[in-house]
């Protein structure tokens, strides 16, 4: 069976709205011979007249008249579905949004986000899901909302990205280790036995390559795979870890945080998102909060 085309439920709108060919072709800035053509066409898929001649005029024929409110219906219908999205309402906003985030950013960002979020839409619910690794697979089915974390080389190319703040590496020590007092040298730091985080079980990090322009090689003696385990690791021992200063604020508490004698490491933190909620009201104000949340840096303290 051949589809029918959707375009003649506009003409067939105009037509019975106007009860005349000239009115419909003027409203739909067509010439009266295409609008005849139109009818014709509309009269042999109904296979009903709809309009037929009287006197000088034209009147609707019963199907045509149990049509017209139907039809216009339709029609307005079709053209909201087509019509940019209508200021969002944030009081009845009733979703629960999928937000998927490196390890530290729920413990530094996730509650004022949530203050934010209840503040102005309380009806909104977020899911924080840990991120084991960067597979964009999750934002292209629709599992996953959106993401924060370091944008790399092999992210899909489809995906949309903002920046959300740069990021320096620091180092973290428990308080009374040695490098918690007196100068810290790059040789001092490198010579301390470390924890390295890697997702992927590397055994080598940006502070190394670091290290490497300096002549020196720390002594990396774990890896774990997030901030939060080194940072537990550090409590009870002499390790020194180098993290993300910003993105581990909530993870570093009670431990002491000291600069890099180096040129630290830098990175940028981004929001990741799929296209197809590239213009949803919804997802645009919930982009719109975490940037919120996320633009007053921290300030390094030398700290217990």
């Amino acid at each position: 069976m051949t589809a029918p085309d959707l375009n003649m439920l506009v003409t067939l709108d105009a037509l019975l709205a106007e009860g005349s060919v000239a009115g419909a072709a003027r409203r739909l800035r067509l010439s009266p011979s295409a609008m005849s053509r139109a009818l014709a066409r509309l009269r042999a898929a109904t296979g009903d007249p709809l309009l037929v001649r009287a006197g000088r005029g034209l009147v609707p024929t019963p199907r045509a008249v149990e049509l017209r409110d139907r039809v216009h219906l339709l029609v307005q219908e079709a053209e909201a579905v087509l019509r940019p999205a209508e200021n969002l309402d944030l009081g009845q906003l009733a979703r629960t949004f999928t937000l998927r985030t490196s390890d530290g950013f729920v413990e530094s960002y996730g509650a004022a986000l949530l203050t934010l979020l209840a503040a102005e839409a309380p009806g909104v619910r977020i899911r924080f899901l840990a991120k084991p690794d960067k597979d964009s697979g999750p934002l292209r089915d629709g599992s996953v909302d959106l993401e924060t974390g370091v944008v790399v080389q092999d992210s899909g190319p489809e995906l949309r990205t903002q920046a959300l703040f740069h990021d320096r590496f620091i180092g973290v020590v428990r308080p009374g280790h040695p490098l918690a007092t007196g100068a810290i040298t790059p040789a001092r730091y490198a010579a301390g036995r470390h924890v390295l985080v890697s997702r992927r079980g590397d055994d080598r990090g940006l502070v190394d390559e670091a290290l490497d322009r300096l002549g020196l090689r720390r002594n990396v003696v774990a890896t774990v795979g997030g901030f939060a385990a080194a940072l537990a690791l550090l409590r009870g021992t002499d390790l020194i870890v180098s993290v993300p200063e910003r993105h581990t604020e909530g993870l570093r508490a009670g431990l002491h945080s000291f600069a890099l004698p180096f040129p630290a490491p830098e990175v940028t933190v981004s929001l990741i998102w799929h296209p197809r909620l590239d213009a949803d009201p919804a997802h645009r104000w919930l982009r719109g909060c975490v940037r919120r949340v996320c633009v007053s840096p921290p300030a390094l303290e030398n700290r217990e």
